[in-house]
């Protein structure tokens, strides 16, 4: 019986790395996948899955509008698993049509982004995410000044934090740096 997975974790955590590992266990065993990105990050280019070590593969751009539903069910090979990257970025629609896909289709989907912005507030995918996974599962890193679990993100602007803003900021290393909730507050910068 497929699920909806949620797997979540701050920047640098190895989310689209798995995203690839996941997909390419699958694509040995001869079964097709769907991986899918935010049409919002374009730091790589447009419909681009991009982790940090150099590996990349062509996506398809989720809008806010999109059906994915729709889209998923009209593919005219059944995927055997679902792959959502930069789901933090995903609507409540778009979380709801992940979900008709597992229960209506009976297609896993495996969705992997941030869980709280720079702010420390969720995000619409994240949330609704959270409220509709089967499973969820935290990818952890460690912060960039100690040896801690990181569970935020810093946004960083020259040189300094930044807690005011849009929440939205397509950015990497050099934007936001993952930290625990004592560096959060108190930066070592």
């Amino acid at each position: 019986m497929a699920q909806l997975y949620y797997k979540y974790g701050t920047m640098n955590s190895g989310k689209t790395i798995e995203i690839l590992k996941v997909a390419h266990n699958y694509e040995e065993q001869g079964k097709p996948v769907v991986i899918m990105t935010s049409a919002l990050d374009t730091r790589d280019g447009f419909g681009i899955v991009s982790s940090r070590i150099g590996m990349r593969r062509e996506a398809i751009p989720i809008s806010n509008d999109m059906d994915i539903f729709t889209f998923i069910a009209q593919l005219e090979e059944k995927p055997y698993c679902v792959l959502i990257d930069e789901s933090q970025f995903l609507s409540k629609q778009n979380v709801y049509d992940l979900a008709r896909v597992v229960d209506e289709l009976n297609v896993p989907v495996m969705a992997f982004g941030l869980k709280n912005d720079f702010q420390n507030n969720l995000f619409e995918g994240s949330k609704h995410l959270l409220l509709l996974a089967d499973k969820i599962d935290e990818i952890k890193t460690i912060c960039q000044y100690c040896s801690k679990k990181a569970t935020m993100v810093l946004r960083i602007e020259n040189g300094k934090p930044v807690y005011e803003g849009d929440q939205i900021q397509i950015g990497g290393n050099e934007t936001y740096i993952p930290v625990c909730r004592k560096h959060y507050f108190n930066p070592e910068i």
